[in-house]
Protein backbone atom coordinates (compact mmCIF):
# COMPACT_ATOMS: atom_id res chain seq x y z
CA UNK A 1 0.00 0.00 0.00
CA UNK A 2 1.07 3.60 -0.59
CA UNK A 3 -0.31 6.96 0.46
CA UNK A 4 -1.44 9.61 -2.01
CA UNK A 5 -0.83 13.31 -1.42
CA UNK A 6 -4.27 13.51 0.24
CA UNK A 7 -3.45 10.67 2.63
CA UNK A 8 -5.67 8.14 0.84
CA UNK A 9 -4.32 4.59 0.83
CA UNK A 10 -3.89 2.96 -2.55
CA UNK A 11 -2.98 -0.64 -3.30
CA UNK A 12 0.27 -1.24 -5.11
CA UNK A 13 -0.80 -4.39 -6.96
CA UNK A 14 -3.94 -5.73 -8.60
CA UNK A 15 -4.67 -8.26 -5.85
CA UNK A 16 -4.58 -5.64 -3.10
CA UNK A 17 -6.66 -3.25 -5.18
CA UNK A 18 -9.31 -5.82 -6.15
CA UNK A 19 -9.70 -7.20 -2.61
CA UNK A 20 -10.29 -3.69 -1.28
CA UNK A 21 -13.33 -3.31 -3.52
CA UNK A 22 -14.84 -6.78 -3.05
CA UNK A 23 -18.37 -6.97 -1.60
CA UNK A 24 -17.13 -9.04 1.35
CA UNK A 25 -14.92 -6.18 2.57
CA UNK A 26 -17.47 -3.37 2.23
CA UNK A 27 -19.17 -1.98 5.31
CA UNK A 28 -22.57 -0.43 5.81
CA UNK A 29 -21.07 3.05 6.34
CA UNK A 30 -19.14 4.89 3.65
CA UNK A 31 -15.45 5.69 4.11
CA UNK A 32 -14.54 9.13 5.41
CA UNK A 33 -13.98 11.71 2.72
CA UNK A 34 -10.30 11.96 1.79
CA UNK A 35 -10.73 15.75 1.74
CA UNK A 36 -11.63 16.21 5.41
CA UNK A 37 -8.71 17.59 7.37
CA UNK A 38 -7.19 15.63 10.26
CA UNK A 39 -8.82 16.56 13.54
CA UNK A 40 -12.01 17.84 11.87
CA UNK A 41 -14.74 15.36 12.82
CA UNK A 42 -17.79 16.28 10.78
CA UNK A 43 -16.61 19.37 8.96
CA UNK A 44 -16.65 20.55 5.42
CA UNK A 45 -13.57 20.09 3.29
CA UNK A 46 -10.86 22.58 4.29
CA UNK A 47 -12.87 23.85 7.28
CA UNK A 48 -9.66 24.46 9.21
CA UNK A 49 -8.21 26.57 6.40
CA UNK A 50 -11.48 28.45 5.97
CA UNK A 51 -11.53 29.32 9.68
CA UNK A 52 -7.81 30.09 10.11
CA UNK A 53 -8.67 33.75 10.63
CA UNK A 54 -10.46 32.70 13.85
CA UNK A 55 -7.37 31.04 15.38
CA UNK A 56 -5.25 33.14 17.69
CA UNK A 57 -1.49 33.29 17.37
CA UNK A 58 0.94 31.51 19.66
CA UNK A 59 2.02 33.17 22.90
CA UNK A 60 5.49 32.89 24.35
CA UNK A 61 5.75 31.58 27.92
CA UNK A 62 6.57 35.08 29.17
CA UNK A 63 3.69 36.56 27.16
CA UNK A 64 1.25 33.98 28.55
CA UNK A 65 2.39 34.68 32.12
CA UNK A 66 2.06 38.45 31.72
CA UNK A 67 -1.33 38.12 29.99
CA UNK A 68 -2.64 35.96 32.85
CA UNK A 69 -1.44 38.56 35.35
CA UNK A 70 -3.47 41.25 33.52
CA UNK A 71 -6.50 38.95 33.17
CA UNK A 72 -6.42 38.46 36.94
CA UNK A 73 -6.57 42.27 37.37
CA UNK A 74 -9.44 42.70 34.89
CA UNK A 75 -11.70 39.84 36.01
CA UNK A 76 -12.78 41.30 39.39
CA UNK A 77 -13.58 44.64 37.71
CA UNK A 78 -15.83 42.96 35.15
CA UNK A 79 -17.44 40.84 37.87
CA UNK A 80 -18.22 44.00 39.85
CA UNK A 81 -19.59 45.81 36.78
CA UNK A 82 -21.71 42.79 35.86
CA UNK A 83 -23.13 42.68 39.37
CA UNK A 84 -23.95 46.38 39.09
CA UNK A 85 -25.60 45.77 35.68
CA UNK A 86 -23.11 48.09 33.99
CA UNK A 87 -21.97 46.48 30.79
CA UNK A 88 -22.09 49.39 28.35
CA UNK A 89 -18.74 50.18 26.67
CA UNK A 90 -18.44 53.65 28.27
CA UNK A 91 -18.77 52.29 31.84
CA UNK A 92 -16.45 49.35 31.14
CA UNK A 93 -13.83 51.57 29.48
CA UNK A 94 -13.90 54.01 32.41
CA UNK A 95 -13.47 51.26 34.99
CA UNK A 96 -10.55 49.69 33.11
CA UNK A 97 -8.83 53.03 32.52
CA UNK A 98 -8.86 53.44 36.32
CA UNK A 99 -6.53 50.39 36.45
CA UNK A 100 -3.95 52.49 34.59
CA UNK A 101 -4.43 51.16 31.06
CA UNK A 102 -4.28 53.59 28.15
CA UNK A 103 -6.65 53.44 25.19
CA UNK A 104 -5.07 52.00 22.05
CA UNK A 105 -4.60 54.51 19.24
CA UNK A 106 -4.09 53.75 15.57
CA UNK A 107 -3.00 55.82 12.61
CA UNK A 108 -4.76 56.28 9.26
CA UNK A 109 -3.23 53.08 7.86
CA UNK A 110 -4.06 51.00 10.94
CA UNK A 111 -0.61 51.28 12.48
CA UNK A 112 -0.49 51.23 16.26
CA UNK A 113 0.47 54.57 17.80
CA UNK A 114 0.30 53.66 21.48
CA UNK A 115 -1.95 52.45 24.25
CA UNK A 116 -3.04 48.87 24.82
CA UNK A 117 -6.77 48.86 25.69
CA UNK A 118 -9.74 48.76 23.32
CA UNK A 119 -13.34 48.57 24.53
CA UNK A 120 -16.15 48.44 21.99
CA UNK A 121 -19.75 47.38 21.60
CA UNK A 122 -20.65 43.76 20.96
CA UNK A 123 -20.69 42.38 17.42
CA UNK A 124 -24.12 42.47 15.80
CA UNK A 125 -25.85 39.18 15.08
CA UNK A 126 -28.66 38.31 12.72
CA UNK A 127 -32.01 37.52 14.32
CA UNK A 128 -35.07 36.54 12.27
CA UNK A 129 -34.93 39.28 9.62
CA UNK A 130 -32.46 41.92 10.82
CA UNK A 131 -29.21 42.50 12.73
CA UNK A 132 -29.33 43.06 16.48
CA UNK A 133 -26.42 44.39 18.53
CA UNK A 134 -26.67 42.94 22.05
CA UNK A 135 -26.00 45.11 25.09
CA UNK A 136 -22.50 44.67 26.38
CA UNK A 137 -18.85 45.40 25.78
CA UNK A 138 -15.94 43.59 24.14
CA UNK A 139 -12.52 44.17 25.67
CA UNK A 140 -9.13 43.68 24.06
CA UNK A 141 -5.90 44.36 25.93
CA UNK A 142 -2.60 43.99 24.10
CA UNK A 143 -0.11 42.86 26.73
CA UNK A 144 2.76 42.14 24.29
CA UNK A 145 2.96 41.76 20.52
CA UNK A 146 2.22 38.05 21.05
CA UNK A 147 -0.13 38.20 24.06
CA UNK A 148 -3.62 39.56 24.68
CA UNK A 149 -6.41 39.55 27.21
CA UNK A 150 -9.77 39.19 25.53
CA UNK A 151 -12.94 39.69 27.51
CA UNK A 152 -16.61 40.59 27.36
CA UNK A 153 -19.33 41.59 29.76
CA UNK A 154 -23.02 41.44 28.91
CA UNK A 155 -26.40 41.02 30.56
CA UNK A 156 -26.17 37.22 30.86
CA UNK A 157 -22.50 36.74 31.77
CA UNK A 158 -18.89 37.86 31.46
CA UNK A 159 -15.64 36.14 30.52
CA UNK A 160 -11.93 36.92 30.63
CA UNK A 161 -9.33 34.83 28.79
CA UNK A 162 -5.81 35.09 27.43
CA UNK A 163 -4.75 34.40 23.88
CA UNK A 164 -2.35 35.39 21.16
CA UNK A 165 -3.48 38.03 18.67
CA UNK A 166 -5.74 37.14 15.77
CA UNK A 167 -4.33 37.47 12.28
CA UNK A 168 -6.76 40.14 11.05
CA UNK A 169 -8.34 41.60 14.17
CA UNK A 170 -5.64 41.94 16.83
CA UNK A 171 -6.82 40.98 20.30
CA UNK A 172 -10.47 40.57 19.26
CA UNK A 173 -11.72 37.20 18.07
CA UNK A 174 -13.35 37.97 14.74
CA UNK A 175 -17.02 37.17 14.22
CA UNK A 176 -17.91 34.35 11.86
CA UNK A 177 -17.56 35.36 8.23
CA UNK A 178 -20.07 32.92 6.78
Amino acid sequence: MSLTACGEQRGTDVAASSSATSPSSSSSSPDASPYVEPGIVDGAPHQGDNNAYRRSGEMSAAGAKDAQKEADRIEPVLKRLWGQKKWDPKSVRGALLELGYEEERTGPKGERLGGTLTVRKMYPRYEIDHNVTPEGALIGLRVHDDACVTAFVQKTNFEVKTNGPFMESGCFEPPYGH
